[in-house]
């Protein structure tokens, strides 16, 4: 790997340096959307989609696997959503459009969660109390969070989990 590529970054909140898709592809463990793919797809919808079709969307995880299970009767269903911290843009429609699109063409089950639960395990968050709270099922909320920075270092398994939450919610009351 040259110098040139090491400094790529790549997440949902930057994108520096000049991208370099055939890596992210085998660092993401992504599987490129072929012919065959391609042709799978316009076998059960019929037709392909234009994002599909233009090159939009060049990747995904499983969708061969996904598309021969289907061939073979078994039902799938999507999941996607949007975290609330940020303004809805152009780049959540495509993905939200063709996610529609899926659902309609393979008769399937769409999951939409508008949360920022996945956002939390991977940025570093400051926050001046917490709060119980019943609008949220963990029971507790961050009150003025603020995102200090971007944690690419850690994995959802080393996040705080609620336990780490309740002691810390004691702590702040002088509770133990």
């Amino acid at each position: 790997m040259d110098e040139k590529e090491e400094k790529i970054v790549v997440n949902p909140y930057n994108v520096k340096g000049e991208v370099n898709y055939e890596r992210l592809v085998k660092e993401f463990g992504l599987e490129k959307i072929d012919d065959k793919i391609l042709k799978k797809i316009k076998k059960h919808a019929g037709e392909i989609h234009p994002m599909l079709r233009r090159g939009i969307f060049f990747a995904g995880r499983d969708l061969n696997w996904v598309l021969d299970e289907y061939e073979k009767g078994n039902k799938f269903f999507l999941y996607t959503g949007c975290g609330p911290s940020g303004p809805i843009h152009i780049g959540h429609l495509m993905v939200w459009y063709f996610t529609k699109w899926l659902q309609d063409k393979f008769d399937c089950e769409l999951y939409f969660q508008f949360t920022d639960d996945e956002k939390f395990l991977y940025k570093d968050f400051s926050y001046e109390e917490i709060q119980k709270s019943v609008n949220y099922s963990s029971g507790y909320a961050l009150r003025f969070p603020r995102c200090r920075k971007i944690r690419n270092d850690k994995g959802p398994k080393q996040a705080d989990d609620l336990k780490k939450v309740e002691q810390l919610y004691k702590q702040q009351r002088g509770k133990k």
